[in-house]
């Protein structure tokens, strides 16, 4: 969580484009991305070369000699961060949208790459060179506070709170899934270094960076020390489709910014014929669209066929089957009417996850969760693709606290479930003798079976009465009795004193 100077600094930054006329959220944070990703390319020059330096292995800066941008040539060194953001805010200004800008947009050597589609049409948008100069000044004050900060993740938590000024937005019902919750589901299915990890509905690409941070905690040397497993982490390990191409542009510079140089962002509408994904995937992480319906002839016939319902957060379901390979992972968020919805669709969808695949668990989260941008009840529900069944009972989590009030503030507090979720996960054979009075606890398929499917915790959860017993009748009204001629011996005494002071 970004608290005290830093968080006021980001507010200030954010201020001084409200100022400059610039109000669409989207639209500040892509320009503070740029900015940001300009900054660090500085950073990273300059640490590979260290770097070399020290292995003794030769480095050649991309901002060494000459850079040709147009039919003009310039001294590579005034690209630099460094070096430009000294420069009178005009000169600054003309360096940033003439040189700068543009060097950016063609750096990435590869045409097909996330980057190079997303930033084809990227227009810088600061409107004058005193906003300019007021925006890198701010954004150099912020780089300081964040290298004070001991907190090894704080540029993503930066960056998070950044994410978290996009309210909620879209007509199919796009919000921004809270960091910690991503965090858990990545921690609840431990991606593995030869995963191919997809999000259908990626957004800033919150789930495939917090995938790629667990796996740099993770397997550091496993991955960056092989260069078939570097390769595969770079460029072919990470995938994500939306339909907003702002979302994609950030995105796809979110995964950049995180150390990932080829991410697969691309924009798709997932649940049309668009999508031709089937049995790709190993693990599939997503907190998919909730709200609206679509058109049924936009949607992908096979989708139709497991569920037929215009509901898509039921088709995301069935993309996912679709999507997975057998034996491929799914961690997926969904609106508490996925799991107990009567609909001949809703039921569908459950029964075919259940009877068809490996159901594992279910993690009811309280409302409170997605505040303030929603206030929807939501579960986790994770499964496996196996195409010929394989549930035998499936775990159940009541999750009622997860380390912030739940309210629109969403203060932090003691009260936190995850840890506990996770170390619970991980050690299932522990729960068998679970009571269904306790906060996790499991069924068996056959009794979910005889509840028509039915994956909603209060179905199954018991709740435990205490039998409180009071004294008769006979001698409440005697404590009562004795309670009143306590108070008229008092009244009495202070009656008294009262005549007293007369």
């Amino acid at each position: 969580m970004i608290t005290g100077e830093l968080k006021n600094k980001i507010d200030s930054l954010w201020d001084i484009f409200a100022a400059g006329g610039l109000v669409n959220p989207l639209e500040v944070i892509e320009q503070i991305t740029y900015l940001m990703f300009i900054h660090d390319l500085d950073d990273a020059d300059n640490i590979r070369a260290k770097e070399s330096a020290m292995l003794g292995l030769p480095f050649k800066s991309i901002f060494a000699d000459e850079i040709e941008i147009g039919d003009r040539k310039i001294e590579g060194t005034q690209l630099k961060w460094s070096i430009f953001h000294d420069f009178p805010a005009a000169k600054m200004y003309s360096v940033m949208q003439e040189w700068v800008f543009p060097f950016i947009k063609t750096l990435h050597s590869d045409k097909n790459s996330a980057y190079s589609k997303y930033m084809d049409d990227a227009i810088f948008k600061l409107p004058t060179p005193l906003v300019l100069s007021k925006v890198v000044d701010s954004l150099d004050e912020i780089y300081r506070l964040m290298a004070e900060v001991k907190d090894v993740d704080i540029r993503g938590d930066v960056y998070e709170y950044l994410l978290s000024k996009i309210a909620q937005s879209g007509l199919n019902g796009q919000f921004r899934t809270p960091r910690h919750i991503i965090r858990m589901m990545v921690e609840l299915m431990q991606p593995q270094p030869g995963d191919v990890i997809c999000d259908p509905a990626c957004g800033t690409s919150g789930f495939l960076v917090t995938a790629g941070e667990y796996l740099k905690e993770k397997y550091k040397e496993e991955i960056f020390f092989n260069k078939e497993k570097k390769e595969h982490y770079m460029s072919r390990m990470f995938y994500g489709y939306d339909m907003d191409r702002t979302m994609l542009r950030i995105g796809a510079m979110n995964m950049m910014t995180h150390g990932v140089d080829s991410p697969f962002i691309e924009y798709r509408d997932s649940l049309s014929d668009q999508n031709q994904d089937k049995d790709k995937f190993s693990l599939i992480l997503a907190n998919p669209p909730f709200k609206g319906s679509l058109d049924a002839e936009s949607v992908s016939g096979d989708l139709l066929k497991v569920c037929k319902t215009k509901k898509t957060e039921l088709l995301f379901l069935a993309l996912f089957l679709r999507m997975l390979e057998v034996g491929g992972r799914c961690a997926c968020i969904v609106p508490d009417g996925v799991l107990f919805g009567s609909s001949t669709a809703h039921k569908a969808i459950r029964k075919a996850i259940i009877e068809e695949n490996r159901l594992e668990a279910i993690i009811s989260m309280p409302s409170g969760v997605f505040k303030p941008y929603a206030g929807v009840s939501t579960g986790i529900m994770i499964f496996t693709k196996t195409g010929h069944g394989g549930t035998d009972k499936v775990w159940f989590y009541d999750m009622t606290a997860d380390g912030f009030s739940l309210d629109d503030k969403r203060t932090p507090v003691s009260e936190n479930d995850i840890p506990d979720i996770i170390e619970r996960y991980h050690n299932l054979n522990n729960e068998v003798d679970r009571e269904r009075t306790e906060k996790s606890f499991f069924v068996p398929k056959e009794e979910i079976v005889e509840n028509d499917y039915d994956l909603s915790i209060n179905k199954y959860k018991k709740v435990e009465y205490k039998a409180i017993e009071y004294p008769p009748t006979e001698e409440i009204m005697a404590s009562i009795r004795e309670i009143e001629k306590q108070i008229a011996v008092e009244m009495d005494e202070l009656e008294k004193l009262l005549e007293l002071d007369k």
